[in-house]
């Protein structure tokens, strides 16, 4: 039987993800809300850690888990609207990268799934 393609598959793989992250982070800076959470964070890591984990919410091989996740933001008093506006700028980077929009749809259906553990304030 023929195997689903993933989606880092489909998209061109960890070039593409590198592309689409660094593009969203670029977006997040330039929110006047959003950029305060990132003073004084190492952002060539952040992204590091953000090519991962988006790899692997598109079928790739890196590995991450959820609790990650809650661990790298509890200091951060993420609130549900930074949350939210986030989530809109990762939906509209993938737009843009020309991803379609039934595989942004269940992307983002994943994102949303995590917002419990990132979200604290």
């Amino acid at each position: 039987s023929h195997r689903m393609q993933s989606l880092f598959d489909k998209y061109g793989g960890f070039a593409t993800v590198s592309k689409i992250v660094r593009e969203f982070y670029s977006g997040v800076l330039q929110s006047p809300t959003l950029r305060p959470y990132f003073e004084g964070a190492n952002m060539e890591r952040i992204i590091d850690h953000q090519t991962k984990l988006i790899a692997h919410l598109l079928g790739g091989p890196a590995e991450y888990s959820g609790r990650e996740l809650g661990i790298a933001h509890s200091s951060l008093k993420v609130t549900g609207s930074a949350f939210d506006e986030v989530a809109e700028i990762l939906q509209e980077t993938f737009e843009d990268a020309g991803m379609e929009a039934e595989d942004v749809a269940k992307v983002m259906g994943i994102v949303a799934g995590v917002r419990g553990s990132v979200v604290t304030a």
